[in-house]
């Protein structure tokens, strides 16, 4: 630590201490002494300098011949000197009419040496220190690079770290820095206790939380690294699932990590109060502002009497009504609940209270801590900006809107007061974290075009170069595939909130008899209409080019006993050898309740879409497709999940018939316990050629699987399933009556690492007898 100077009497001998250096390291402290009584100095001579020029000091103590130095003049050297930060030591003083200013620098860093790390690399590590080659030597600044490293390691499991530090003198005032690091052994989470839980168990409590326990996965995960930051975030994530599912009084009474003596691991408790359940009373709204209409504000309510309450559902009330104020013409209108506790009957009046706030306005928008995003990333998600008035609301909407970019590891907005009092500074601060992914997968698909084991990789970045953009390249194969796949997404496509994906796309198929290669491009455009509702359109084209597995599809059609096994639309493309071209427009809408993808619970996700294919190339025909998916949450602690979906399709041609390409296909998707195009028409030679419409429903529920650690991510499911594909515009085809198909199943889900993995095997319950049956299925697969 830098010491303070000292000044001493006039009549004190001057002397300049400097301790010495104890295993290369300098001691720094300060020792000056200043004359009380002014001196007329006519030189200067300088003392203790090894790279700064007696030139450049001088100008730095303001020496001229002949000055008149007082005491006073001397302690602004001294101060002038620390200031420079090239100097370790200073002291000034006058001898006769020599001014003699005594110095002594810091030591230049030559090398900054990292020994014993294996976990984390040297560049990593260069990355947490201070210290860089050619940077000046502090000790202070030593210190708090050994509490860096330290703390890197901990954010690893590795809490029982020890990082030595050492200093070695190279001469000419030149050190190297050598940090040597003993890793030790990985800091596990044993458990994770709850106390205080009643309505919900500790498993339903541990799924709610990011930090896990230990288990044989964790070593892919990390997620089960202890960090006092991911603990309070988990605290704010237990308080968010209480608070929405009526538990308004729910509080966190103390959460602690402790170390196992015996085993070194930790342990966390957390005891919770999770006080009575509420439902939502009366709803109302006070309004005081002239002018507003109360009606129009009331059809923005999501809170409803009876149900059970949520603090989503007031928060995003509030959401609502500021807007529709703002709109209106009252940008300062304030919205505030107020919530009435009724004990008896357990229920929350609340009522929405609409005053004309403080006229306040933005006077900036000040974001710190992003290293690697760019500002206008971060401002654009503000349907605010400078100049504009101030809404407590629409600024709590933008951290919700930051937080889903999922760029961050902590968002943090507050205020303070600007140049008046009527103008408001938002600080906007943020940690900014690993966006980039390199996934790998191995599966085994046992039906469809990419039957057999399958294996992809792909690297993608969510946060190309800090712009918000998103970037994946993919590759993938099986023994009867290959696939091939680059995507860019631009969220904000000409400064409107309009995401736009350009893709570039191959597959390559052996379908047993024939070969398809598929290459294409797509650019397509999403437009959020509202936070649930987004609108699609894009284009698409792809040129199909099909070939033979063998000779006797290219001995057609001159040899009418020939027949290769393809139907005979495919066998026509082989024989002519022409690629066929589909040139198609494609929009719809996506309807999403569903807050996490991977794992959803409750909610509902409906999507309708419509492909017009005719803009040039050989398709012509319109195709429409809707399917939805409506999750419930049957026994929250038991965790059971109900799942509710259907599909439906229709393809109809524009001017032609449909041809064979251009149809339906079913998957073990839509219906399992079937072989991939196990139901449908048929051609006279028993070859599948799709259908025309197609419906499908599944009703499922799911279910933790007892005796494993829910952190394992697996679950079972049973399931019913029922489907038909029918109609046909090939000439010859068989089996185009509207005849329904049906099974039921049990699943093993694993939500792995990699990617969600399912297991199905299915029993087919309504069948016919030119139906291929394929009871196991296994696949790599979305929740949609």
């Amino acid at each position: 630590m830098k010491a303070a100077p000292r000044f001493l009497s006039a009549v004190s001998a001057a002397a300049l201490a400097i301790a010495p250096a104890v295993g290369g390291a300098v001691a720094v402290s300060v020792l000056t002494t200043a004359s009380a009584q002014a001196a007329v100095v006519t030189s200067i001579s300088v003392r203790g300098n090894q790279r700064v020029s007696e030139q450049t000091i001088a100008d730095f103590v303001g020496y001229r011949s002949g000055r008149n130095y007082s005491g006073s003049d001397i302690n602004d050297a001294v101060r002038a000197l620390f200031r420079s930060g090239l100097f370790a030591n200073a002291a000034v003083v006058t001898s006769g009419s020599t001014l003699v200013v005594t110095v002594e620098e810091y030591a230049t860093v030559n090398q900054v040496l990292f020994q014993g790390n294996r976990r984390l690399d040297d560049d990593r590590l260069r990355n947490v220190v201070e210290l860089t080659p050619r940077s000046r030597f502090e000790q202070a600044i030593l210190d708090a690079d050994v509490e860096a490293i330290v703390e890197a390691y901990s954010r690893t499991g590795r809490s029982d770290v020890t990082v030595n530090a050492s200093v070695v003198d190279l001469g000419e005032n030149r050190v190297n820095v050598i940090f040597q690091i003993l890793e030790g052994d990985r800091t596990k989470i044993a458990r994770i206790n709850f106390t205080g839980n009643n309505a919900f168990g500790d498993r339903r409590l541990q799924a709610v939380i990011s930090t896990k326990a230990s288990n044989p996965l964790s070593w892919l995960t990390r997620n089960d690294v202890y960090d006092d930051q991911r603990l309070a975030a988990d605290e704010e994530a237990l308080r968010r699932f209480y608070f929405n599912r009526g538990y308004a009084d729910f509080r966190i009474i103390s959460s602690s990590a402790e170390v196992d003596p015996s085993t070194g691991n930790i342990v966390i408790n957390i005891e919770v109060d999770e006080g009575d359940r509420y439902t939502f009373g009366n709803i109302e709204i006070d309004s005081t502002v002239t002018g507003a209409d109360t009606n129009a504000l009331a059809r923005t309510i999501s809170t409803r009497s009876g149900s059970v309450y949520s603090a989503r559902e007031v928060e995003d009330t509030l959401i609502s009504m500021s807007e529709r104020l703002a709109g209106a013409g009252f940008p300062f209108a304030e919205v505030t609940p107020v919530g009435n506790r009724n004990f008896d009957n357990r229920t929350i009046d609340v009522t929405y209270i609409v005053d004309q706030g403080q006229r306040a306005f933005i006077e900036r928008i000040e974001i710190v801590g992003n290293t690697r995003t760019r500002d206008y990333v971060i401002r654009r998600e503000f349907d605010v900006s400078e100049g504009d008035a101030f809404n407590q609301v629409l600024i709590r909407r933008a951290q919700r809107r930051l937080e889903a970019l999922d760029f961050f590891s902590t968002v943090r907005i507050s205020t303070r007061p600007g140049s008046s009092p009527d103008r408001v500074i938002v600080v906007v601060q943020v940690e900014d974290k690993s966006t980039g992914e390199f996934g790998a997968g191995v599966g085994y698909a046992t039906g469809g075009e990419n039957e057999g084991v399958n294996l992809e990789g792909s690297i993608s970045e969510r946060n190309f170069l800090g712009r918000g953009q998103a970037i994946r390249i993919g590759i993938g194969g099986s023994t009867s595939s290959r696939t091939y796949n680059l995507s860019f997404t631009e969220p904000y496509f000409l400064g409107y909130r309009v995401a736009a994906t350009f893709g570039l796309y191959q597959n390559r198929n052996d379908l047993g008899d024939y070969e398809r290669t598929s290459t294409g491009g797509t650019v397509s455009f999403g437009l959020p209409l509202t936070d649930d509702l987004t609108a699609n359109v894009g284009y698409n084209y792809q040129r199909d080019v099909y070939s033979a597995d063998g000779t006797d599809c290219t001995d057609l059609p001159g040899d009418p006993d020939a027949n290769c096994g393809a139907p005979a639309f495919v066998q026509g493309r082989i024989v002519s050898g022409q690629a066929r071209i589909k040139s198609s427009v494609i929009y719809g809408l996506v309807y999403n309740t569903i807050e996490d993808r991977n794992d959803p619970r409750d909610g509902l996700f409906m999507r309708v879409n419509q492909e017009v294919a005719g803009l040039g190339g050989d398709a012509r025909f319109i195709r429409t497709t809707a399917d939805a998916s409506y999750y419930m949450t049957l026994a929250e602690d038991a965790e059971l999940i109900g799942l509710l979906r259907g599909g439906a399709g229709n393809v109809t041609g524009l001017g032609q018939s449909v041809e064979g390409f251009d149809q339906f296909e079913m998957s073990p998707r839509r219906l399992r316990g079937f072989a991939f195009n196990g139901i449908g028409p048929r051609d006279a030679a028993g070859n599948f050629i799709g259908g025309k419409t197609y419906f499908n429903a599944t009703a499922e529920l799911q279910f933790p699987l007892p005796a494993l650690p829910r952190d394992l991510g697996f679950k079972g499911a049973v399931f019913a399933d029922a489907a038909t594909l029918f109609g046909s515009d090939v000439a010859g085809a068989q089996n185009t009556n509207l005849e329904w198909r049906a099974s039921a199943g049990l699943s093993v889900i694993w939500q792995s690492p990699f990617a969600p993995l399912r297991f199905d095997y299915a029993w087919p319950l309504v069948k016919e007898p030119q139906d291929d049956e394929q009871r196991f299925n296994f696949s790599v697969s979305t929740a949609f």
